[in-house]
């Protein structure tokens, strides 16, 4: 078994990863500024930032890993005006890279950057092409273009595009809860395709990626489930399980409506509102991203879409 350090395996994808990693048999340390949302893995974590490069070296020579996942970053869209606000996605990268630039133990680096790099709506022609829709994506499009310059080791930067499941957050968790009180709404005859994936799936992924052979692998790829999956076929079976019965429909026109107003709402300090003008062009664009090569390397994944529904709406149901 292998020594593998997930840095932000605190988060939604990482606590989902030290669960499957554990179970597997592996030694995991989760570097982290904050506790693990599931408490089986406090003896798992170090408390530290990747900001603070003491903190971070300190993990690293007390752990000695072989191998590495890189998931810390800050994932809001809320920074309007200025990059810094999201340094954990530049200046982190740059520590992380700088460190194991220094350590020929380390057998492979999986850093983790995001599908915004390229608004939705842009299907980039290839990994160096980016057209970042806001700050965030900005900030991982340099923390990607760091990686390129400055790594001299084996590493695979991955795109996780909409992932969803259990320990998730917003914007999917707000989804599935708005499905459940009954208040979601579809906008009649617009059942766009999406690349998204269940978590179970995508550490699943993330797993066959770190251990491949260096033949077999490639230095970047998007996380999704495959085939993509229609939004309509999705949004009915959460509400069945939540419901028994298929999502709703409406006309475009209130839903537009409904949409200013949760951007009214925003400028006025609701965080969340579950609707609104960004949210709804997702909700009806087309977002479909070539994944035959992570196929080719993954093969068949664990989880069917009906079965991660029913995974999700469980947790959802017994969490505390």
């Amino acid at each position: 078994m292998s020594k593998i350090l997930i840095t932000g395996g605190s988060g939604f994808i990482g606590t989902n990863l030290i669960d499957y990693l554990c179970l597997k048999g592996h030694e995991i340390i989760n570097f982290d500024k904050k506790k693990p949302k599931n408490q089986k893995y406090l003896n798992n974590w170090f408390k530290g930032n990747i900001l603070n490069k003491k903190e971070l070296l300190e993990c690293f020579e007390t752990f000695n890993p072989e191998y590495v996942i890189h998931l810390a970053a800050r994932v809001d869209l809320d920074e309007k005006n200025n990059l810094s606000g999201y340094a954990s996605n530049i200046e982190g990268v740059e520590n992380i890279v700088d460190i194991i630039n220094k350590r020929p133990n380390i057998k492979r680096t999986i850093y983790a950057s995001s599908r915004m790099v390229c608004k939705i709506d842009y299907i980039p022609k290839n990994f160096d092409d980016y057209c970042p829709p806001n700050l965030y994506g900005e900030s991982k499009m340099l923390g990607e273009k760091i990686v390129g310059e400055n790594a001299n080791h084996d590493y695979v930067i991955v795109r996780p595009t909409s992932i969803w499941g259990p320990y998730f957050e917003i914007p999917y968790r707000t989804f599935f809860d708005t499905v459940k009180k009954g208040l979601f709404f579809l906008p009649k005859n617009q059942y766009p395709k999406k690349s998204f994936g269940f978590v179970l799936n995508t550490v699943f992924q993330l797993e066959t990626i770190l251990f491949a052979s260096g033949n077999k692998i490639k230095k970047n790829y998007y996380l999704s489930d495959y085939p993509s999956i229609d939004l309509k076929e999705w949004a009915d079976m959460v509400s069945m399980q939540f419901n028994n019965k298929k999502s709703k429909e409406i006309p475009m026109f209130p839903l537009k409506i409904v949409s200013k107003i949760g951007d009214l709402c925003q400028i006025l300090g609701w965080k969340n509102p579950p609707l609104t003008t960004f949210r709804l062009n997702n909700l009806i664009t087309y977002m479909v991203y070539d994944m035959s090569d992570l196929e080719e390397l993954c093969g068949k994944l664990p989880y069917k879409l009906e079965e991660g529904v029913k995974i999700t709406v469980d947790w959802m149901k017994n969490e505390k």
